[in-house]
């Protein structure tokens, strides 16, 4: 399902864009939540619109309790089921055992291999059989995104990547929240505006940009953790 194919769809409004989506023959989409105020928005189009797209999130095991809490309350307020997926256990433990639990600290490379056990192997099984991947990816997260559009090749996972808020502003997504009365992550009241593990996250200061508070001892220009290249 190559991105040319929803070419005729209209962008600017999202429940339009994901309905068409899904009404294209020969689509299986789905959703990945990192239960950022982002992926509220569109849990929310989904949830309230019954479209047929599986919701899942990642669980790394070492995230913020508050990141449970609101993954609870998104499936109470919707009656609705949000797929979970976990690293694999061996090789989680196998990495561990090797390299220790804050290995991420010492190096970009043990890092980035946690990344890849913790999100993206779980990430890669989550999206078997899809051929449409819906992300909260947004231009002001990261210089990285800034030339990313709505609809983009993954090559590597061969899918179209599909980002409808990626134009979105953060005082956009804010009044969407406020107006659905949409729940989310009480952290995003206190500065952390891109939520990840709690080891390698906090919050951000006046003046810093979004990505300011992942892996805040690395490199601005290394900061993606392997789902989104």
């Amino acid at each position: 399902m190559k991105p040319d194919q929803f070419a005729h769809i209209n962008t600017d409004n999202i429940k339009q864009l994901l309905t068409e989506i899904v009404a294209t023959p020969g689509v299986f989409a789905a959703f990945s939540t990192s239960l950022s105020i982002e992926d509220q928005v569109i849990t929310d189009v989904i949830f309230k619109n019954n479209l047929p797209i599986r919701v899942f999130t990642l669980d790394t095991g070492r995230l913020f309790n508050e990141s449970y809490s609101v993954l609870s309350s998104t499936r109470n307020h919707y009656k609705q089921e949000v797929e979970t997926y976990y690293p694999d256990a061996e090789t989680l433990q196998e990495l561990i055992t090797s390299k220790g639990p804050n290995l991420f600290y010492e190096s970009v490379e043990n890092r980035k291999n946690c990344c890849q056990v913790r999100k993206v192997e779980p990430l890669n099984r989550a999206l078997s059989g899809v051929n449409v991947w819906i992300t909260g990816l947004r231009a002001e997260h990261s210089e990285n995104r800034t030339g990313m559009s709505v609809f983009e090749w993954d090559a590597s996972r061969q899918l179209t990547k599909v980002n409808p808020l990626i134009h979105w502003t953060t005082d956009d997504v804010w009044s969407y929240i406020r107006g659905n009365h949409v729940p989310y992550n009480v952290l995003q009241d206190k500065g952390f505006v891109s939520l990840g593990c709690q080891p390698c996250t906090r919050a951000v200061k006046e003046g810093e940009s979004f990505r300011a508070g992942r892996w805040w001892w690395e490199d601005n220009t290394k900061k993606e953790c392997g789902l989104h290249t």
